[in-house]
């Protein structure tokens, strides 16, 4: 039988565990017993699996918060594991739960405890814990509150609470950053590529004395904090109007096995139903070949963000991979997301899944060097472009963006597809992803369409006239 590790005597152990897919992290603290888990995602047999692989005992698990981005395993963690589930008081829920409030000390052993403290901002009853060994804080499990360089943003919960809670998110990250030391560590679930964060930061770690010298939160006066804050928020996905709902009333156990076998007969018929059947192949794959009416929304990507962001709730999906793997960690990542019921699936390249040769296609691709050249007048391989339509954000577009180019957003391109003009459309985003989901968008709807797979930065660089 293999020796359990050796136990920690200093500081606790914070096994991270991340899903880069949402641009989240949860968290495993062990005394190196006893286990504190915090901000659990749906799949929690990656967190049973951390916890066997340490040899600990998860004894207390924590929201810091209702989710919008995710649908929380820590219901089903608790059940399965018979430990203590803390939540806000203030959240009323169905389930058994044990009522947190700001200053209670929750003990996931006699040495591991956390201290909850409430930091409204992000949502109104949001709270952070203090984790302590021997009565000695070594860091702060702050959700959606104090991130690395910036804060949760504050208008999840509607625009008319959204000026309100970002005074709160600043009297929060006050009162984190005077209750413990600087050397204390932060631990944020958001602000890794999510859409809950204000701004976006490429730190990896951070301290509360780091974030003393670099976040706005902790830099500026409130009124200042709130005028930034909100005048840097953009659209965020769809679904996260379902998310709170489904944590609220306590999400079902995740059911991983495999959907109904799809076959190309049935693909062809959801195709025709202008159902979604969804590509999960790298974009590369998608424009060598694919079928006619399929979404490309590539593993290598964002998948459950622009799914859930462009379905309607509810709508019938059916998922085509290389491999029974790709289906199946495709399963997992929509399960993430409430997505968790198929009309079918099936594995294998577009050429095994088509009825018949017909409904093949290829897409043309392009670098920014090709756009700068064909927008230049100059003879090549590639049709010359009626429009360029940028599918990236707001935010993104209002930075920098090719001059004269059309701009809708990918997520409203379902809907806007008359503000494309006519012609040969050369989509861009910033590397080539959401173009690729927006061609596949446009070719089914009767367009002609050039990708530019290739990273928005090099753009200038590359002669692309660009509009500041």
């Amino acid at each position: 039988m293999m020796e359990p590790p050796d136990r920690p005597t200093g500081d606790p152990a914070v096994e991270v565990i991340e899903t880069s897919s949402l641009g989240d992290r949860s968290y495993l603290a062990t005394d190196g017993d006893a286990a504190v888990v915090v901000d659990p995602q749906r799949d929690v047999d990656r967190v049973i699996a951390a916890a066997g692989r340490l040899g600990v005992r998860i004894t207390l698990v924590l929201e810091t918060h209702v989710h919008n981005d995710y649908v929380s395993g820590g219901l089903e963690l608790a059940r399965l594991t018979g430990a203590d589930y803390g939540l806000a008081a203030a959240d009323e829920v169905p389930f058994r739960h044990v009522p947190v409030r700001d200053g209670d000390v929750l003990a996931a052993s006699d040495r591991l405890r956390v201290r909850a403290l409430a930091t409204s901002g992000h949502t109104f009853h949001h709270l952070s814990y203090v984790l302590e060994l021997d009565g000695k804080p070594a860091g702060v499990f702050t959700g959606g509150s104090l991130l690395y360089g910036t804060t949760g943003r504050t208008d999840l919960l509607g625009q008319d609470h959204s000026a309100e809670l970002a005074r709160h998110q600043h009297a929060s990250a006050r009162k984190l950053a005077a209750a413990l030391p600087d050397g204390a560590a932060v631990w944020p679930t958001h602000g890794f590529g999510s859409f809950c964060p204000a701004s976006q930061s490429g730190a990896d770690s951070s301290t509360i004395g780091d974030e003393k010298r670099a976040n706005p939160a902790l830099t500026l006066a409130e009124r200042d904090f709130v005028e930034t804050t909100l005048s840097g928020l953009d659209d965020y996905p769809a679904y996260y109007a379902h998310m709170g709902v489904l944590n609220l009333a306590g999400p079902e156990p995740l059911d991983l096995r495999p959907p109904d076998e799809a076959t190309p007969r049935d693909i062809e018929a959801a195709l025709e139903r202008g159902e979604w059947v969804v590509d999960l192949r790298s974009r590369k794959a998608f424009a060598a070949s694919h079928l006619l009416g399929t979404v490309a929304l590539g593993l290598d990507g964002q998948l459950a963000t622009w799914l859930g962001w462009l379905i309607d709730w509810g709508a019938p999906v059916t998922l085509l991979g290389e491999s029974t793997e790709q289906v199946a960690q495709a399963q997992r990542e929509l399960a993430r997301v409430g997505i968790d019921r198929f009309a079918g699936a099936a594995a294998g390249s577009p050429e095994e899944l088509a009825t018949d040769d017909a409904r093949l296609r290829s897409t043309r691709t392009a670098s920014f060097a090709d756009l700068a050249r064909a927008l230049s007048g100059a003879d090549g391989e590639l049709p010359a472009p009626d429009v360029v339509l940028d599918v990236r954000t707001g935010t993104e577009w209002r930075e920098s963006h090719v001059d004269d180019a059309v701009h809708v957003p990918l997520h409203e391109l379902r809907d806007h597809m008359g503000d494309v003009p006519a012609g040969t459309v050369w989509v861009n985003c910033g590397s080539g992803y959401r173009a690729t989901t927006a061609a596949s968008l446009l070719e089914a709807a009767g367009r002609h369409v050039v990708i530019v797979d290739d990273a928005f930065d090099s753009a200038g660089e590359a002669g692309v006239p660009l509009t500041a």
